[in-house]
């Protein structure tokens, strides 16, 4: 019975090692190990020995089983693993070779010049704020000092979806709600998409973005905003930028003031950009009016502050010489490619 043991052993460690598949090994260990197998069979045996041959044949039944076992288990590895080898072989990538090129997306000139202008401002204090698109009159006209029968207030020149809710026509509606839910000092800049019934051409829009500013404080005067405005304008445009402030009428600022810019092309001497005036129009700006900050809830007579508005679109075109609106707006990547 030994010698059969051993036999055993030997025979199926053998045949584990040349098996060619996990179907062979599962035989074998049928076939060895199984109900009906070699090994159960010659243990069936083992009633006809002697008490003395029983223990040692048994012990040796033991490691022959166990020897089997450990063979058909490290055979399956050495399958598995082969299988694995193979299969990342058949499905290796060269990485070596090039891949699909992926085109890179970069910013839109606007957001560049808003990103440029945000910057700026957040440098000097400033704080940024937004306010609802789709607006109520009050917070458009009424609160900023603009009366009913205002040309702004007229339904060729608003999108008005009822008579107390337009599109808004500046981020100025901003500023109220600001001031309403905050005590001075105050500084802001609202920048967003406006909306006024323009007709589309090379320099208007019926959909455009402004930049307004609010500073409210003790003791803030024009100076103030004439400074602050240089640093914007110079931070956009160059050191050697000139501005110009010209008398105006807003509603909302007394005293106001348009603010020019130096031609960039013919430095004030008069050529077709500026349409020979040597300056381009570029903001408008002056100190808060009284009465709008007592619309807010501000006294006057304690606090001062001042307010500007640029649209971002004349600044884009100003800081990277383009002469149509239009072309920040019609998507042309032969265009936009140029600030990538």
């Amino acid at each position: 019975m030994r010698e059969s043991l051993l036999k055993i052993r030997e025979s199926a460690v053998g045949e584990a090692a040349r098996a060619a598949d996990g179907r062979e090994l599962e035989n074998l260990r049928v076939k060895y190990l199984g109900r009906k197998g070699e090994l159960t069979a010659i243990l069936k045996q083992m009633g006809g020995l002697s008490e003395s041959e029983r223990p040692v044949i048994g012990q040796l039944a033991n490691e022959v089983r166990e020897a089997v076992s450990d063979a058909i288990d490290a055979a399956g590895k050495k399958l598995s693993n082969e299988a694995k080898l193979l299969k990342l072989a058949a499905e290796t990538l060269d990485i070596t070779l090039p891949g699909t090129p992926l085109a890179r997306g970069h910013k839109h000139p606007l957001t560049i010049v808003l990103d440029e202008v945000v910057d700026l401002f957040l440098g000097m204090g400033f704080n940024v704020a937004e306010g609802p698109e789709a607006e109520l009159t009050y917070y458009c006209f009424d609160a900023l000092n603009t009366g009913e029968h205002h040309p702004a207030r007229d339904w060729q020149d608003t999108f008005y979806f009822s008579d107390d809710v337009i599109l808004r026509t500046q981020t100025s509606s901003v500023q109220i709600r600001v001031m309403e839910q905050n005590k001075p000092p105050i500084r802001i800049i609202s920048p967003g998409r406006v909306y006024r019934k323009d007709e589309v051409d090379g320099t208007h829009s019926p959909l455009f973005h402004q930049v307004e500013g609010l500073v409210v404080d003790r003791g803030i005067t024009f100076s103030d905003l004439k400074g602050t405005l240089e640093t914007m304008i110079k931070g956009i445009y160059g050191p050697d930028a000139v501005i110009r402030f010209r008398p105006h009428h807003f509603p909302y600022t007394e005293p106001s003031a348009e603010v020019d810019l130096q031609c960039f092309n013919c430095h004030g001497s008069g050529c077709g950009l500026c349409k020979h005036e040597g300056w381009i129009e570029l903001l408008g700006s002056g100190m808060v009016h009284p009465q709008v900050l007592r619309n807010c809830g501000i006294d006057p007579e304690v606090y001062s502050g001042f307010a500007f508005g640029v649209g971002l679109e004349r600044l884009c075109m100003g800081r990277f010489d383009i002469r149509d609106m239009r072309m920040l707006f019609e998507n042309d990547t032969r265009f936009l490619r140029q600030f990538s």
